[in-house]
Formats: structure tokens, C-alpha cells, sequence
């Protein structure tokens, strides 16, 4: 498919994109060779081959998903400004 300078001032302005009308010809042949080049991608043969994010596997290290409390209450606690009873004490904001 080739782009002519009216469809490339088309999408400029879409794009909301200021161009100039001396740039719109160089812009019209930018597009049609991003489009050629769309169009070769369409040609490879892609049938059984899996999607991917990188071409390294990434694999995250797991852990088993267990409830705890962390047993780190002490030092979480160590430093509030103010903890009461194994919490952490706030003053009174509402009357």
C-alpha cells in the first residue's frame, strides 16, 4: 500500500502532529516503507512457533505462598513513634 501526502497529513494531524507541507512528501515515503516493511512480516511463516517477551527465558525464582505474620513484629514496632500493646498507636483525628 502506498501512502500519498494526503493520507500522511491525514495521520499527522490525527497524530496531532505539526507538519510542514514541504515535509509531508519525505513523510508519505516513510510511511509506505514502514508499510512494505509490514508487509514482508506478513510473509514469515510463524505456524507452531510460540510467543515470547524475550529471547532469554525468564523464569522467576518461586516460593510456596503461605500465610505468616513475618515474626518481625519487634522490629517493625521499634520504630513507631508511639506503639501500644504490640500495635502501633496514633492519636485520636475525630471527635
Amino acid at each position: 500500500m502506498a501512502i500519498d501526502k494526503e493520507i500522511a497529513r491525514r495521520a499527522a494531524h490525527l497524530a496531532r502532529i505539526e507538519v510542514k507541507e514541504e515535509d509531508l512528501e519525505a513523510l508519505a515515503g516513510e510511511l509506505s516503507g514502514i508499510l512494505g516493511f509490514m508487509e514482508q512480516l506478513n510473509e514469515v511463516d510463524v505456524e507452531g512457533v510460540e510467543p515470547m517477551t524475550s529471547v532469554t527465558p525468564m523464569d522467576l525464582p518461586k516460593r510456596a505462598d503461605v500465610v505468616n505474620d513475618g515474626n518481625q513484629q519487634d522490629k517493625i514496632l521499634a520504630n513507631a513513634p508511639d506503639a501500644r500493646e504490640g500495635f502501633f498507636a496514633v492519636p485520636k483525628v475525630v471527635e
